[in-house]
């Protein structure tokens, strides 16, 4: 506690100036991440899921506003690291800041809870933080390469369709794990968990590998792990195992093995887009189903054990009334 008192005493500049800094390194070390593993389309090269727009709309729904200026310092790391400087370069660091700000103000609209413990929020942040908001940083972003020359115009689309999909993944996929990590507790709970645990990570790390290795398409034996990690351990257990389906079904799609081997590019693109997509909205929207039934079931039944608690106090009061008129009522009769 003194040490949380300590920081919290620090001067407001300080501590802006390192939030600032973490948010900025923490997208540009997504954003190496992400780049790891590419695709061609067309004349560009993206990536399947692009992870810092998910840290970005984390990063904002936790600190506010505050964290745009860590969201533009970061994407200017990542870009300059794979270019030079240039207007599009400040173009496209709008459209990185602009599409997460705008799934910011959307989701606050529809009064979206960080702890994704009801339908409407894991659906709120797939259509409105996702698939709606990341329009914008599609559009500046393809934009401003075909402005600049460096893509045919004839491209636009088919590269556009790419970027937009893995921005809106990397929303889906990244921000729930994000929000989940900043209100997770040490130990997680009894012996029998880690049991569970245990027993979901070794499947998982196993059946995931066959599915996105073997000559024969197997991708579909990936969602009753998901099925099985909602059960379980609700969003923790079903996004941490779609977040490494995702990551290794784009291993295997970059490396042409497995189910996408023999594919074109936009055939690739294309198989991996759908699986990513069909997963994690299925990790999530069935996560959100879970938790809200269960946080229903748990208000049901403290409403009833606050209800057997007052009728107990009732009762009691009832009968102790009884008992000192009893004592009057007897001497009436004498």
């Amino acid at each position: 506690m003194a040490a949380v008192a300590g920081i919290r005493a620090w001067p407001r500049p300080v501590v802006l100036a390192l939030e600032t800094l973490a948010v900025a390194a923490s997208y540009y070390a997504t954003g190496r991440l992400g780049l790891l593993r590419q695709l061609a389309v067309e004349d560009a090269v993206v990536t399947p899921v692009w992870p810092p727009t998910g840290l970005a709309v984390a990063c904002l729904l936790i600190l506010g506003l505050r964290a745009v200026p860590g969201i533009v310092l970061g994407a200017l790391f990542v870009i300059m690291s794979i270019t030079s400087l240039s207007p599009g370069v400040v173009v496209t660091l709008f459209g990185n800041a602009a599409g997460p700000v705008c799934a910011l103000f959307l989701l606050r609209r529809v009064d979206f809870r960080t702890d994704l413990s009801r339908l409407r929020d894991g659906l709120a942040l797939v259509f409105l933080g996702a698939l709606a908001s990341m329009l914008i940083s599609s559009s500046v972003g393809v934009g401003a390469l075909v402005h600049s020359g460096k893509l045919d115009t004839e491209s636009f689309w088919p590269v556009w369709l790419a970027w937009w999909v893995g921005d809106a993944m990397g929303v889906v996929i990244v921000t729930p794990l994000l929000l989940l990590l900043r209100r997770l507790r040490w130990p997680p709970g009894r012996p029998r968990r880690w049991v569970q645990a245990t027993a979901l990570t070794l499947f998982t790390g196993l059946l995931v590998w066959l599915a996105t290795h073997s000559s024969i398409s197997l991708l579909y034996v990936v969602f009753p792990l998901l099925v099985w990690g909602a059960l379980t351990f609700e969003h923790a257990g079903s996004m941490l195992a779609a977040l490494y389906a995702s990551v290794m079904a784009s291993v295997a799609a970059t490396d042409r093995a497995g189910p996408f081997k023999g594919l074109t590019d936009v055939e690739v693109m294309l198989k991996l887009q759908a699986f990513n997509g069909s997963m994690a909205l299925t990790a999530l929207l069935l996560s959100a189903v879970i938790t809200e039934q269960r946080n229903t079931r748990r208000s049901v039944e403290q409403a009833c054990q606050e209800l057997v608690e007052v009728l107990e106090h009732l009762t009691g009061t009832a009968q102790r009334t009884a008992r000192e008129r009893l004592p009057d009522q007897g001497g009436r009769r004498r």
